[in-house]
């Protein structure tokens, strides 16, 4: 795992960050989970190693949760925190962390999307803690925002999931 953008890793961070994503794999029986910036960098890769080019990848994907966010505002959404890509064997599940990370699932006919949505919540929130850490320690996020902003992002949370 490596930096991106103006927040950087420690090693305590990668390790958080690979047991939540391996615990959620393990749950789900999603084939990998990566974590790609905003800016369209990947930062983390757990689980079967993609069989296509990592750096194309995560700049779609970034260019692709941007293009979303924008036909959420279309529709008088402020976003949308998850996208789903269903394909006939392969399928994606994309989650907004902390509004600067995008947690991207792959996973096939081993398991459902039901599955995927249920483990992915538990995930979301355990990854959103790990990252806005990272920010205010960083200093790349305003002070005292972390607790408010928690509770922003369970409550969207729990309306992506109808909880």
């Amino acid at each position: 795992m490596s930096g991106a953008s103006s927040w950087s890793f420690r090693e305590d961070d990668a390790k958080r960050i690979q047991t939540i994503l391996s615990g959620f794999l393990g749950e789900s029986n999603a084939r990998t989970a990566l974590i790609v910036d905003r800016t369209g960098q990947m930062v983390a890769t757990v689980g079967e190693a993609p069989a296509f080019d990592p750096t194309a990848f995560a700049s779609l994907t970034a260019a692709d949760f941007s293009a979303n966010d924008q036909l959420a505002r279309m529709l008088g959404e402020s976003e949308f925190g998850a996208l789903f890509h269903q394909g006939e064997r392969e399928s994606m599940y994309l989650a907004d962390i902390a509004h600067r990370v995008i947690l991207v699932v792959l996973f096939d006919n081993r398991t459902t999307l039901g599955l995927v949505k249920l483990r992915v919540k538990a995930a979301v929130l355990q990854l959103t803690q790990v990252f806005i850490e990272m920010f205010n320690r960083d200093g790349t996020s305003a002070p005292g925002v972390e607790s408010e902003f928690l509770d922003e992002a369970e409550d969207e949370i729990d309306k992506l999931f109808g909880a």
